[in-house]
């Protein structure tokens, strides 16, 4: 009898439990939570199948179907938003997390973390994306501001033809707060198609190719994210 590979359901329901201990620790009412929403998209799912022709058995298991996959698809959504509330919550303010949350970006966006930074570990990432290049800075804003400018301009020096967008992460005025920073860059536009993608991301390789290459204060991406990309991405 075969092994199950890594990465099996196995993996994945321990996963799941390592989340949901995760989001436990600052959000307490989680079981009850999901277990709440898994009953009204029982009762919203039995009702729905309920309203459909058929009597007897197989009207009954149709209307058991509907409840058992309304619960299903009622307790995941509410524990994959409130695990996604609390895992922000829990890097809100750690150094990297900026970084840690646009790394939950789904495919079609590349996030380069720490592509630039100053003596006082105020950094800035690169996103790559539909809008074009987004640099997103850490730390103090007035710092962010000079390191950002000359981030701008070596990359428009490189990919003249490409919007390149600059934001600030962080809890201060004209910051954009760690928990809406994905939404934010997701709602730049559309200024690059999927071929100029490809182009933009090969000029972008020759130009950090030619960086300084003084070690990055890389600095710890919060476990907890980590954990949010393989359990709640999609949701």
């Amino acid at each position: 009898m075969s092994t199950p590979a890594p990465g099996s359901d196995l993996n994945r329901r321990q996963q799941i439990a390592q989340t949901y201990r995760m989001t436990k620790r600052t959000d307490p009412r989680i079981g009850l939570w999901v277990l709440g929403a898994a009953l009204l998209g029982g009762l919203i799912g039995w009702f729905l199948f309920w309203l459909l022709p058929g009597s007897g058995v197989v009207g009954l298991v149709f209307q058991v179907v509907g409840a058992f996959f309304g619960a299903l698809i009622g307790g995941l959504v509410v524990f994959g938003r409130r695990a996604q509330r609390a895992a922000y919550a829990q890097i809100e303010g750690q150094r990297g997390a900026a970084a840690a949350a646009l790394q939950t970006l789904r495919r079609g966006w590349k996030v380069d973390p720490v592509v630039a930074f100053t003596k006082q570990q105020d950094v800035v990432h690169r996103v790559v994306g539909p809008p074009g290049i987004v640099l997103v800075g850490e730390g103090n804003h007035h710092r962010l501001r000079t390191l950002m400018t000359a981030e701008r301009r070596k990359h428009e020096r490189v990919v003249a033809e490409t919007p390149v967008h600059e934001v600030v992460a962080g809890s201060g005025e004209g910051e954009v707060p760690i928990p809406k920073l994905v939404r934010h860059v997701q709602k730049l536009g559309k200024g690059v198609k999927g071929p100029q993608l490809t182009e933009v991301l090969g000029r972008l390789r020759a130009l950090d190719a030619n960086r300084s290459s003084v070690p990055l204060p890389k600095g710890p991406v919060p476990q907890n994210m980590k954990g949010m990309r393989q359990n709640m991405r999609g949701r």
